[in-house]
């Protein structure tokens, strides 16, 4: 990028454009649940942090974390650390990331509190194999049903 820096309005512009929920990732995630014949709640604002996409039923919260709001840009960009990552940026982004990844946790413990399952999947992880990310929700749920005396064959646990 060179030693060119955008303008604060610029980077702002750009960052407030960017959607919280019905995301791509998330959509990708939520139609390939649905085609799997799984059916959910969506943005479900009784539970804390609002989870993404939720089965109520088996009591299982699923968040799509975007790779740079979350601290997984790191990764992607084959740094050897969020440090490393974050000393790239404003003190304002370093806080600003920071502050998710506390909440994250922080909401991972409530949810787990109130006897929920969390799973987390980053959207890097949702665009490059979806099917793995499809297949980890399918297994817990499956962990769910049979914990719960559920079997296939009944009409009640489609999701």
């Amino acid at each position: 990028m060179g030693d060119s820096k955008r303008s604060f309005e610029v980077t702002h512009r750009i960052m407030s454009s960017i959607k919280s929920k019905n995301t791509v990732p998330e959509l990708l995630l939520r139609k390939a649940l649905w085609r799997e014949g799984l059916r959910y709640r969506v943005n479900y604002s009784k539970l804390p942090g609002k989870p993404d996409i939720v089965f109520t039923k088996y009591k299982i919260a699923i968040f799509c974390d975007g790779d740079f709001w979350h601290g997984h840009n790191w990764v992607i960009r084959k740094m050897s650390s969020l440090d490393e990552e974050l000393s790239h940026y404003s003190e304002f982004w370093r806080n600003k990331i920071n502050r998710n990844i506390q909440r994250d946790a922080k909401v991972n413990k409530e949810l787990s509190d109130l006897g929920w399952d969390v799973l987390r999947f980053w959207e890097s992880d949702i665009k490059e194999d979806i099917n793995s990310c499809v297949k980890n929700v399918k297994e817990l749920l499956e962990t769910k049903k049979v914990r719960a005396g559920h079997t296939d064959s009944c009409s009640s646990c489609r999701g």
